[in-house]
């Protein structure tokens, strides 16, 4: 940019200046910078049309606010509901959150899946923005139950459950649980007859593991 006059564009550094948080300017000036009638190189004695004035200089990173601040912005919460120091004391609950952080935070991988679309959730207000996580959480947490339950029945009952590749494993993800279940379709005749289809022995054998309560909403009604 330039300026009319040496005033203005020592006004404009300054407040540019002020502005900076984690840089600053080195080596500020202002430069003069004349300007000529006619183009190419003025003469020795050619005296300038106007002169404008421009900043110059370089900008620069504050070692001493970085170093303060990346202790704070690498800083997180760690919160237990266990309020007895001596049965959980904070070294506990640091191992404990260090031994499990995989698993937690495996949990939250579907973020980036683009089945999900994250990227297409805009919220302005950080009152729903904290309204979303809350209810995530939660989700995460039901599906985390679910998910465990599967495993532990299939490996108490010694089942097996078909896998993305058509082999067999125990350990099951919900997410592909879920997918697998996804071609199940409910057909209602005249209001009176509710049928149950594409429901294949895998189905049938998994919900018979989880449960009554699981297998009787796929059973067929009348």
């Amino acid at each position: 940019m330039e300026f009319a006059c040496a005033a203005d564009a020592q006004s404009a550094l300054q407040d540019f200046i002020n502005r900076l948080t984690l840089t600053m300017v080195s080596d500020a000036r202002i430069i003069e910078s004349p300007h000529f009638p006619k183009k190419g190189r003025p003469g020795k004695e050619q005296l300038p049309e106007r002169i404008s004035y421009r900043i110059d200089g370089e900008l620069a990173s504050r070692i001493d606010v970085h170093q303060r601040e990346l202790p704070r912005k690498s800083s997180f919460i760690i919160a237990t509901n266990e309020l007895d120091e001596q049965a959980l004391n904070h070294e506990q609950v640091i191992d404990l959150y260090k031994k499990g952080q995989q698993k937690v935070e495996r949990g939250f991988r579907f973020l980036k899946d683009q089945m999900f679309m994250a990227a297409s959730l805009f919220l302005k207000s950080a009152k729903r923005i904290m309204a979303l996580m809350m209810v995530m959480t939660l989700c995460l947490l039901v599906y985390s139950a679910i998910e465990y339950r599967i495993r532990q029945a299939l490996q108490q009952q010694q089942k097996t459950f078909p896998d993305q590749v058509g082999k067999t494993t125990t350990r099951s993800t919900a997410r592909w649980v879920f997918q697998f279940f996804s071609g199940i379709r409910l057909l209602i005749v005249s209001k009176t007859q509710e049928m149950v289809l594409n429901l294949n022995e895998h189905h049938r054998d998994l919900l018979s593991l989880l449960g009554e309560r699981y297998l009787a909403l796929y059973e067929n009604s009348t």
